[in-house]
């Protein structure tokens, strides 16, 4: 089983993209192709869909990403090729906000997916996500939930994080991580 791929984007086409990766061309479908540029260097996660007529390779640029989309798959009736374009539409938060929320309405705005489909991922799912896009327990947990309190979103906290000095008090951390968020 693959973890991940490092390569350079030697294609792209409308579901997928094609990694060179020392001279070999990995064919590897993806929620957004377009976000990715050719003969760019990429770290991809991969995820490898082995079925008996079939080997697929599935990638994301976050392993936030792949984790979702594991979970995803696993819901009845939801398999990688109507999971991966729920991850196309909408925001990793969001998938998880509308499962948790029993957000039917947000589920079936995705391709493919009916009443039937999002009341399963919502049974399946609801309340087991919120690991998936945790922060980072080395931050101080303060700033974290002071930032949340706020109404930022846990991805973009986790871009600031790596630029808030620690050895600051909590107050000036706040201070910095606010002064970030406004840029």
């Amino acid at each position: 089983m693959y973890e991940y791929i490092n390569g350079k984007v030697k294609e792209i086409e409308a579901n997928y993209i094609v990694i060179d990766n020392n001279g070999i061309g990995y064919l590897i479908y993806v929620a957004n192709p377009y976000s990715y540029k050719v003969d760019s260097l990429y770290k991809v996660y991969i995820y490898e869909h082995v079925r008996e007529d079939e080997h697929t390779l599935y990638g994301f640029m976050q392993k936030e990403e792949k984790n979702l989309f594991l979970k995803l798959i696993n819901v009845k009736g939801l398999g990688p090729k109507m999971a991966l374009p729920i991850l196309a539409t909408g925001s990793i938060d969001g998938i998880i906000d509308a499962i948790d929320r029993e957000n039917i309405l947000y589920l079936k705005k995705f391709p493919k997916i009916g009443d039937k489909v999002a009341r399963q991922i919502i049974l399946d799912l609801k309340g087991k996500l919120a690991q998936t896009t945790d922060v980072v327990v080395a931050y101080n947990e303060e700033l974290v939930e002071t930032l949340k309190a706020l109404g930022y979103k846990n991805v973009d906290i986790k871009k600031i994080l790596p630029n808030i000095d620690t050895k600051k008090s909590l107050e000036e951390q706040i201070k910095d991580a606010l002064k970030l968020m406004l840029k």
